[in-house]
């Protein structure tokens, strides 16, 4: 089966440079993980996929290579920050990508792209040979046209890795036979907090739609409040920049990655090797989270996002508690233009704001296309239990049964 892997996964032999200049020219000595097991499996790389510099941004723009363009509209964004990845499988290039989600990487990509993506639980997919962003958030996980096509990656993908500390030795059910679980009495929670005012009325017009789909089904739907899952993006951007400034420190010009030219001494060569290096989106964040670090600061940001985080986490495990999963959208709007939101960051993070609660709570999520809005695909987010992969893309692929949003191929594509 072919497949292409984003670029933050290291392949042995072939070049891995995260999107960034920084590393531009290494090649791993090795594959990671979630590589070597879909090669084990049969899976032949066709190639890597280009994304947001170490995967920090919302739109595939940060990259050092350019942008990546939507195949719906080559004028506008895919998403990120596996955005290549979405486009190739959107486009029929590909049968299915690896990609990675630290606040929405996967989901949001699959749904301005109009593809099927899911973030597994924390934990259940190596994260060996993955270049680290957010070690408490980022997971491994696929994009492909459809959850039946998800479930076949996702089972040789999971499993338990003795390199990876935070690999779960859970076992891994065969996603593939539990696709035809049957929907009827599944008990579907409609989060309050997601059918906001940050909502445009197309994208929830879509969304509902969807939702009666699934009462057609058999599935019952009941309304659910997570009261603390808005602060869920000021916590991101707190705890996220945090782990990133930590892991990126490893990026200094002494050991791998650029070195800048003639440094004078070792203080010229980090702070150059770094400067030229990395570009503004990266800076921002490493500079974002030394600063909620420091000393002076540490009670002030970084310990109360991580009790906030905490609550978040309370809220999820309470509402499942009365439901088997969670339903509403996956982006506020469809996909923008590219350039539109560059300059300012604060409404480029908003694009994950109902995608990053997932991350926070280490909860497995898929996201399916569930229409269009003006020609642009609109995604409709499933997020379960701890360890659920089974139930969500088993409910993704009950929907797939009866619609055929997923099949839908941009112009030009086929």
């Amino acid at each position: 089966v072919p497949i292409a892997h984003k670029d933050i996964f290291c392949t042995q032999g072939v070049r891995t440079t995260c999107g960034s200049r920084m590393l531009d020219n290494f090649v791993s000595p090795y594959d990671a993980t979630v590589v070597a097991k879909l090669k084990g499996a049969g899976a032949v790389m066709l190639g890597k996929t280009n994304m947001d510099e170490f995967a920090m941004g919302s739109s595939s723009e940060t990259s050092f290579y350019g942008p990546v363009r939507n195949p719906w509209n080559p004028q506008l964004v895919p998403g990120g920050s596996s955005g290549g990845s979405a486009a190739a499988v959107a486009a029929r290039l590909i049968p299915g990508a690896t990609a990675t989600d630290t606040g929405g990487s996967i989901r949001q990509p699959a749904a301005l792209c109009g593809i099927t993506g899911i973030k597994p639980t924390y934990g259940r997919v190596s994260r060996y040979g993955m270049i680290a962003f957010a070690s408490s958030l980022d997971q491994g996980g696929v994009l492909t046209a459809s959850a039946a096509d998800a479930a076949l990656l996702l089972r040789e993908m999971a499993g338990f890795d003795a390199n990876d500390s935070t690999s779960v030795d859970t076992p891994v059910p065969d996603y593939v036979a539990a696709l035809e679980e049957p929907l009827a009495g599944l008990k579907v929670g409609l989060l309050r907090e997601f059918f906001d005012k940050g909502l445009d009325a197309h994208n929830e017009q879509r969304v509902r739609e969807a939702l009666k789909v699934y009462e057609q089904l058999g599935a019952r739907l009941t309304e659910v409040s997570l009261p603390n899952l808005p602060l869920s993006v000021p916590v991101y951007y707190v705890v996220a920049p945090a782990e990133c400034s930590s892991n990126l420190a490893r990026f200094d010009g002494v050991r791998f990655g650029y070195r800048c030219e003639n440094p004078r001494d070792l203080t010229d060569l980090y702070s150059r090797s770094r400067g030229e290096g990395f570009g503004t989106e990266v800076k921002r964040r490493i500079m974002t989270g030394t600063y909620v670090l420091s000393a002076g600061y540490y009670d002030a940001y970084y310990l109360k996002a991580q009790r906030v985080r905490q609550l978040i986490n309370a809220d999820f495990t309470r509402a499942f508690g009365s439901v088997d999963v969670l339903m509403g959208p996956t982006t506020p709007t469809p996909a923008f233009a590219i350039g539109a939101k560059t300059s300012d960051p604060i409404t480029m993070y908003l694009n994950d704001i109902y995608t990053i609660g997932a991350n926070l709570a280490g909860l497995p999520a898929v996201s399916i296309p569930c229409g269009f809005v003006q020609g642009l695909p609109v995604g409709l987010q499933i997020v379960g239990p701890h360890f659920s992969e089974a139930r969500v893309l088993s409910a993704a692929h009950a929907f797939q049964r009866v619609t055929d949003w997923h099949t839908r191929v941009p112009q030009g594509y086929a």
